[in-house]
């Protein structure tokens, strides 16, 4: 049999934790091999070790049947290895080009030479679809955008063996099948492709083979074709696991949130949002359709206080919060799940505790007369722990960077619902995460619901919004295009609806 890669009996420990017990992972040469198993399973550290990023203290490593041993990822390179990492590796203030040859700059007599390296990455953009512009700074490009990058920053590197980490974690419905064909062509083009993911309708969409871990052991390598999802998802969580979301019909009350002809200006300074008027009522989840980059982001920062509204309002509970700060508001509860857990959602040089209490560290229970309250502290992440299933090395005192990406997101998730706020307002809640959390955050937020919590749900997946959501209401390029009933919806309508048909808000 011809291996691209085989990762032989490998063991990695770290403090407290054994992420990869004696997994032995086989891919062929020119397929596409999905990696599937729940956060925390261990599969991003097996790509890390595949990528030198980490050194395996057991087990050995073949490419192309030759054993190697990979020190750091200039050697993994060399060996024509390429990662797009879950948490993109980019430098925001330096363009696409700068981005793409950093670390193998191209010289001319002695000079920088910037512009044939932006001239072979629009050949290669040209050439696998990618569209993207060498001229763009990072920071003022989308996230699937971003993606894309880090795709062009392997194939300029000349890989041969590509590792994608979750990467349709942040793709638009449409960007995945673009995605999902690129990887088609890559491996018509004697490419491999190592691809992480939760997502099981996409492994079956792409993957030849798929290999499953669950607490770092290995439990076996399926032929995708023959698998149905279902079976996936049991090998991934170890046991039965519900798709749908189980929920009563809503009974919405009072207002909770009221936005009035809202414009708000996006980084380009133009108007992001334009006019824009919703209500959401306690008892009800609104899902907010739409592609990305069409004024979601800002639309929830003009929500939460991250960016300044050009005009109109907003009301909580009745009270003009316009102009409030970030604090005032979430004291008048407003609750966020951001899209970028990064950015916006934690301290990541904060331990797994302190996160948890950053809401409230100067109040009681965990602060009394200008001091914290160290073993309340301890007592709320334990219990949070414990509660949403988050899993890390040392517990509470956890560093937050070093937990897996699906970790650090219910955090987060904890924190926010734990707080019952009157405003829940979620984005991307599921990012990154697997079938068996997904199952039990969705319960979650429609427990939400039915406490009477007003709950706005900002989402990419139209499953999620479809499955979740009482009303929606669907945003593109910065308008409203309509509001429909859940019931009397569907993909299609909500698709038509998010290229910009209108459709009479009632």
């Amino acid at each position: 049999m011809n291996y691209a890669i085989e990762m032989l009996n490998i063991t990695k420990d770290f403090p407290g934790i054994r992420a990869n017990d004696n997994v032995t992972l086989q891919v062929k040469d020119r397929s596409i091999h999905a990696l599937l198993g729940e956060n925390g399973a261990g599969k991003s550290t097996l790509m890390s070790i595949l990528f030198g990023l980490y050194q395996p203290t057991e087990g050995c490593i073949k490419i192309r049947g030759k054993e190697v041993k990979i020190t750091d990822p200039n050697v993994a390179n060399e060996l024509g290895i390429g990662m797009v990492h879950q948490h993109f590796k980019l430098v925001e203030c330096f363009t696409v080009t700068e981005n793409i040859v950093l670390g193998m700059e191209p010289h001319k007599n002695g000079v920088l030479d910037l512009k044939s390296a932006a001239k072979k990455i629009k050949e290669l953009s040209e050439m696998y679809g990618l569209n993207v512009d060498p001229d763009s700074l990072i920071s003022e490009i989308s996230v699937g955008m971003q993606q894309r990058v880090e795709i062009l920053k392997m194939l300029y590197r000349n890989a041969d063996i590509l590792i994608f980490d979750e990467p349709t974690a942040v793709l638009t419905p449409q960007e995945i099948t673009e995605l999902i064909s690129i990887m088609k062509n890559l491996v018509n083009e004697g490419k491999t492709i190592l691809l992480i993911t939760h997502k099981l309708k996409e492994i079956k969409a792409v993957a030849d083979e798929c290999t499953v871990l669950r607490r770092g052991k290995y439990i076996g390598t399926i032929n995708v074709a023959e698998a149905t999802e279902k079976q996936m998802a049991e090998m991934m969580v170890g046991r039965e696991v519900n798709f749908s979301v189980a929920k009563e019909e809503a009974k919405p009350g009072d207002v909770v949130l009221s936005i009035s002809h809202l414009n708000v200006k996006n980084n380009k300074g133009l108007l992001g949002v334009k006019d824009f008027s919703l209500d959401v009522r306690a008892g009800e989840i609104v899902g907010l359709a739409g592609i990305d980059g069409n004024g979601q982001t800002e639309l929830v920062h003009a929500l939460t206080g991250l960016c300044k509204i050009e005009s109109g309002t907003v009301t909580l509970n009745g009270n003009d919060i316009t102009n409030y700060s970030i604090k005032k508001r979430i004291e008048e509860g407003l609750g966020h799940i951001p899209e970028d857990r990064h950015k916006h959602g934690l301290v990541l040089d904060f331990t797994l505790e302190e996160n948890f209490a950053i809401h409230a560290y100067n109040v009681e229970p965990f602060a009394k007369n200008g001091f914290l309250n160290k073993a309340e502290i301890t007592k709320n992440a334990e219990r949070l722990i414990e509660q949403f299933d988050v899993r890390s090395g040392q517990g509470a005192k956890t560093i937050t960077r070093s937990m897996s990406g699906g970790n650090q997101q219910k955090a987060i998730i904890a924190r926010e619902i734990d707080r019952s706020p009157e405003l829940l307002l979620v984005v991307q809640p599921t990012r990154g995460l697997d079938v068996g959390a997904i199952e039990y955050i969705h319960k979650r937020i429609v427990e939400e619901r039915d406490k009477n919590k007003a709950v706005l749900l900002v989402s990419l997946e139209l499953d999620e919004i479809l499955n979740l959501s009482d009303r929606v209401a669907v945003i593109f390029n910065g308008e409203l295009t309509g509001v429909v009933d859940r019931k009397n919806t569907d993909e299609n309508e909500l698709g038509l609806m998010m290229a910009g048909s209108k459709k009479e808000v009632n």
